[in-house]
């Protein structure tokens, strides 16, 4: 890289690209492993029940194509020079991505283990899920508007909860044919 080019991590340069190649690893890593535990699934044969509905497709599916999707990626950042001497991370992670971050993983930990499964119906639960992340990403933008939480923001975020909850629940019960709690 030359002194008037940019170190910020771009696609296409091949800091970006090295950037990149890791998230390909990791994505075909987690891909892998949802596969690999949908494999490993009961197929539920002694039920007689229909190779389609089977436990575990979806998911099998899924990971397959998490699959293909990282080796694009990191076939693309070879390409794109990742595996050259001068591709390196030149800034350290952004601290707001990692706070974005920890907020995605809290959210999804306080919806699968305190909202499904006790005695929420799913479509609520999701709903709250669905609802909670837009009030929880959009502060920010709020905060820099000057504005503070309207009621038009929850009635926004509580309708397209609402939507989201019921269309995964119709999803799940009729066209996958499996029973949410």
């Amino acid at each position: 890289m030359s002194a008037g080019e940019s170190t910020n991590v771009r696609a296409g340069t091949p800091a970006g690209a090295r950037a990149e190649l890791v998230q390909a690893c990791g994505w075909g890593l987690l891909g892998l492993l949802i596969l690999i535990g949908s494999l490993r699934m009961d197929r539920l044969e002694s039920q007689h029940i229909n190779p389609y509905t089977i436990p575990g497709l979806l998911p099998a599916l899924l990971g397959v194509v998490m699959l293909l999707l990282a080796t694009l990626l990191g076939w693309r950042a070879v390409a794109h020079g990742a595996l050259l001497p001068e591709a390196r991370l030149h800034e350290p992670y952004d601290a707001a991505v990692v706070r974005r971050i920890a907020i995605v993983i809290g959210l999804c930990v306080a919806f699968g283990a305190g909202l499904v499964g006790h005695g929420l119906p799913f479509w609520l639960a999701g709903a709250i899920f669905v609802s909670v992340a837009i009030l929880v990403f959009e502060h920010p933008q709020r905060v820099a508007a000057g504005r503070a939480l309207a009621l038009r923001d929850v009635a926004f975020a509580a309708t397209v909860g609402i939507g989201a909850g019921g269309s995964i629940w119709l999803v799940f019960e009729y066209l996958f044919l499996v029973r949410l709690p």
